[in-house]
């Protein structure tokens, strides 16, 4: 087991990475925030819960009132959020409580939001369940929910009081939901840890393999890197924008599509497709460069076709919330292992790149 030290302005806590975290759940929260109590709660879907409830209660003296979320983006909404918040006060939450969100990064996400705002805000710890969650969504304080009108558009920031990755539910991850998660590892790579990038290339069969000792390798090193960022930049108000790479045109495609036609991962797989071509066109990375990246890309698919617009897409890339003032504000890599923030994207330089990666996923990609 890895333990990663997370470091910010407003908490300190550590992120747990290894086997056999699940069925010793309640000893290791009550370490991690004092004490278990009164009033426990645990949000989950109803998929994960059939799959893990017993090894999830194995140590639980009483076992948490348990929150149910359906998976998919659609229940990632207000409604979901005042639901959960209503059940909350019927089961006698209190300010004492705390929260457990038991799940991918959709159950993360508002689990997290649910947490900030019910009484004003209460304890919680994220045991996530999906290798995205694992590597990027549960680490680092992010909450939030969307609107018709874009993703992530409602939210806060709340750093949870511990992370626990249990590599062992991992098992039972559908193979599309791994590769789907390990493009956030890439892209980790991509923007802060070039040995992250090799080991990726060299170990790949052993990682889509689901070897313990890869996946963790990998899983520690994406939260490392991650931790770094938000340990200088908690709230997004510079250097953290980085760990946006990819998403500026993969959030336009998931709305583009009303988040039905590919996972958060794909969507953000194909995003980086499109800012490497931005980036070249820039001259901020070389054609070598350009070709081995987006190899790495393919190696970690197949990615689905894109059937949409470049238009669909130009229009909702004008509603990131990264946009301020209506300056466009986009991550471009420069080199291997390094990234930084551009304000000066023209729409023509965007719309280029959209095309290029269009014009890439015609037929998908495979690796």
């Amino acid at each position: 087991m890895q333990t990663i030290r997370i470091e910010t302005t407003s908490a300190k806590y550590d992120v747990f990475a290894g086997s056999g975290l699940l069925q010793e759940l309640a000893p290791r929260i009550e370490r991690a925030v004092g004490r278990i109590p009164r009033r426990v709660f645990v949000l989950t879907s109803p998929e994960i819960w059939a799959l893990w409830r017993k090894k999830f209660l194995q140590s639980f003296d009483e076992a948490p009132v348990t929150l149910f979320l359906p998976p998919g983006e659609q229940h990632k909404t207000v409604k979901s959020v005042e639901r959960l918040l209503r059940e909350m006060v019927r089961a006698g939450g209190d300010r004492g409580s705390l929260l457990i969100a038991f799940g991918g990064g959709i159950v993360g996400d508002v689990g997290g939001f649910v947490a900030a705002t019910f009484m004003r805000g209460i304890n919680y710890v994220q045991v996530p369940t999906t290798f995205l969650a694992q590597v990027d969504s549960s680490v680092g304080g992010k909450v939030g929910v969307n609107l018709p009108e874009g993703k992530n558009l409602v939210g806060n920031f709340l750093q949870p009081r511990a992370v626990f990755a249990d590599i062992g539910v991992l098992g039972t991850l559908p193979d599309r939901e791994l590769r789907a998660g390990l493009m956030e590892s890439v892209k980790a790579g991509f923007i802060r840890d070039r040995a992250l990038v090799r080991f990726m290339e060299e170990h790949a069969e052993e990682i889509l393999a689901r070897e313990p000792k890869a996946l963790e390798k990998v899983i520690a090193a994406s939260i490392r890197m991650k931790a770094e960022v938000v340990r200088k930049d908690e709230r997004e108000s510079g250097l953290r924008m980085i760990l946006n790479f990819g998403h500026t045109v993969g959030h336009a495609l998931e709305q583009a599509t009303k988040y039905k036609a590919m996972l958060h991962g794909e969507a953000v797989a194909w995003g980086m497709v499109a800012t490497l071509a931005v980036a070249r066109r820039r001259g901020t990375i070389t054609g070598g460069q350009m070709e081995r990246m987006e190899k790495l890309i393919y190696r970690y698919g197949p990615l689905p076709k894109l059937k949409v617009t470049a238009a669909r897409v130009m229009a909702a890339t004008g509603r990131d919330k990264k946009n301020v003032g209506g300056v466009r504000r986009f991550v471009l890599p420069v080199g291997i292992g390094d990234a930084g923030v551009v304000e000066d994207v023209a729409a023509a330089e965007l719309e280029a790149g959209v095309k290029y990666m269009l014009v890439r996923g015609r037929t998908g990609s495979r690796d």
